[in-house]
């Protein structure tokens, strides 16, 4: 199934995307309680997801496509999670800066990081240009989405714990101006992955939810993204150093991982910080991955004056 949050006259709904149009769940559910999110749904987990399936099959009212406004499939979730360095080819577009070899897996271990639940944005939004950062950056990225409470699980038990999946642009903030008027420090040298990726709408996501049951082979997907019409970035999830299973359960000792939690499964090769290419305001980007769609968003504005800390 496609789950979807959706804006329809000022009301945020969830329904389940189909070729006739969407259908909406809290008019279509049969008895009390019907669920009032994509996250409830997976909190309320399988018999949930159950009768939403009979619902698709039986569903006889469908909305209009043009009738409403996509969201991110979870406005708000509790943890957005992501991974740095996790192909091959964009470490070494990097020039190694990440601090890692060409093929990692073996001699050390994925590198998270955590964004804020303000940087989730729809699909067809617009990303806002943070006053902090002159160039700013695409990272097309397999979105793992959680399904059931998971803590020390193990890699072949893992993908039991994934709700679905999705399409997130990682978006990136290359150059902060915090660095400017201070001394300089040892960790200026690498790359900022929090400032850099934590401003609002950073990290778009959707348009849709697809049921794990659907997907098939997660690590088989072909993805591109394209700005302007122009391909960028090009590869397969095949080619992933650590894949999903792996991932869900390195994280999962870290910490809980919880229904509805949102992980970025790293980006590869052809972003803008191995050219120079950076996005141009208006600039629209195209994230799309085998089976799950179409992600698409514009860059705003950029901002008549930088913030600096100590300007």
């Amino acid at each position: 199934m496609k789950l979807v949050t959706y804006s329809k006259e000022g009301s945020v709904l969830c329904g389940i995307l189909t070729e006739k149009g969407i259908i909406d769940i809290f008019s279509a559910w049969e008895g009390a309680n019907p669920p009032e999110s994509v996250l409830e749904i997976l909190q309320r987990g399988p018999c949930c997801l159950d009768k939403l399936s009979e619902m698709k099959h039986s569903a006889e009212a469908f909305a209009p496509t043009d009738s409403f406004q996509l969201m991110a499939p979870i406005p708000r979730p509790g943890k957005i999670i992501a991974l740095a360095g996790n192909y091959s080819e964009h470490i070494k577009e990097a020039g190694h800066s990440l601090g890692l070899t060409d093929s990692p897996r073996e001699t050390t271990v994925p590198r998270p990081f955590i964004m804020p639940s303000t940087a989730i944005l729809g699909t067809d939004q617009e990303i806002p240009w943070p006053v902090y950062s002159k160039t700013i950056d695409y990272e097309l990225e397999l979105g793992v989405v959680i399904g059931k409470k998971a803590k020390f699980v193990q890699p072949d038990d893992a993908l039991n714990y994934v709700a679905g999946y999705t399409i997130v642009n990682d978006v990136s903030a290359r150059s902060v101006t915090f660095v400017q008027n201070r001394a300089k420090r040892p960790w200026d040298e690498f790359y900022d992955w929090l400032n850099g990726k934590w401003a609002d709408g950073f990290c778009p996501m959707g348009p849709y939810l697809l049921t794990a049951d659907e997907i098939g082979n997660v690590q088989n997907l072909d993805m591109n993204l394209k700005v302007n019409g122009e391909i960028r970035q090009k590869a397969n999830t095949s080619q992933m150093i650590y894949p999903a299973a792996d991932i869900v359960s390195f994280l999962s000792h870290l910490m809980t991982l919880e229904p509805g939690d949102c992980i970025a499964t790293g980006t590869p090769s052809g972003v803008a910080m191995a050219t120079g290419n950076f996005l141009k305001a208006g600039d629209k980007i195209e994230a799309a991955i085998e089976k799950l769609g179409t992600l698409t968003n514009t860059l705003g504005a950029k901002p008549e004056r930088f913030y600096e800390p100590l300007g």
